[in-house]
C-alpha cells in the first residue's frame, strides 16, 4: 500500500532537464490531493472535481469499517463530487491536512501515499465531531499538464469523536 522507495527522485542528479520534469510531475501529483482536500473544505465543487479523472473511484470502505459503517464504493467523478459534497453541505465543516507524501512516477501513471488528518465538525453542534488520521493510497494519471486521481483508497489509523454522527 505504501510507497517505500529509499529516495524521492529517480532522475539522475546530473540531468537537470529530467530532474526538473520529475519535480514538476511530483508537484502536480501532490496538488491533486491538495485539490481534493481544499475542495471539500471550501465546498468548491469545481476545485474538488478537478482532483479526479472522469472514471475515478473513491473507496472509503476501509476507513469506515473501523467504526462499523459500510459505505458503497464511489465510481465516477460526478458521483464522487455529488456524494461527498452533498453529505457535508450545510451540515459539516471540514479541514484536511496532508502530510508525508511519497510518490512514484511511471510514465503517465503515478502512485501516491500520504497521511491525511481530516477534521469534521457538525455545524449545528460543534461538540460533535470526528478527527481522523487516514493513510491514503492513490493512483493517478496524467491529464495534460496536471495529474488527476484515478483511484483513491482511504484507510484509518485512528479516530476520536463520533464518526457515525458525521458520516452516518
Amino acid at each position: 500500500m505504501y510507497v517505500t522507495r529509499d529516495r524521492a527522485l529517480t532522475a539522475p542528479a546530473d540531468d537537470s532537464a529530467a530532474v526538473l520534469a520529475e519535480l514538476r510531475d511530483r508537484t502536480e501529483i501532490i496538488d491533486a490531493l491538495y485539490r481534493f482536500g481544499l475542495g471539500q473544505d471550501l465546498k468548491d465543487e469545481e476545485l474538488f472535481a478537478s482532483a479526479f479523472a472522469a472514471d475515478a473511484e473513491l473507496d472509503f470502505r476501509p476507513a469506515a469499517a473501523k467504526w462499523g459503517a459500510e459505505p458503497p464504493l464511489m465510481s465516477g467523478r460526478g458521483t464522487i463530487v455529488t456524494t461527498i459534497l452533498g453529505m457535508f453541505a450545510g451540515r459539516v465543516d471540514t479541514t484536511h491536512q496532508v502530510t508525508n507524501p511519497r510518490i512514484t512516477v511511471d510514465g503517465d501513471t503515478a502512485r501516491l501515499t500520504a497521511l491525511v488528518e481530516a477534521q469534521h465538525l457538525l455545524i449545528a453542534d460543534r461538540a460533535r465531531y470526528a478527527l481522523l488520521k487516514n493513510p491514503y493510497d492513490v493512483d493517478l494519471v496524467r491529464d495534460g499538464d496536471r495529474w488527476v486521481v484515478r483511484r483513491l483508497v482511504i484507510d484509518n489509523t485512528w479516530f476520536v469523536g463520533e464518526p457515525t454522527a458525521i458520516f452516518g
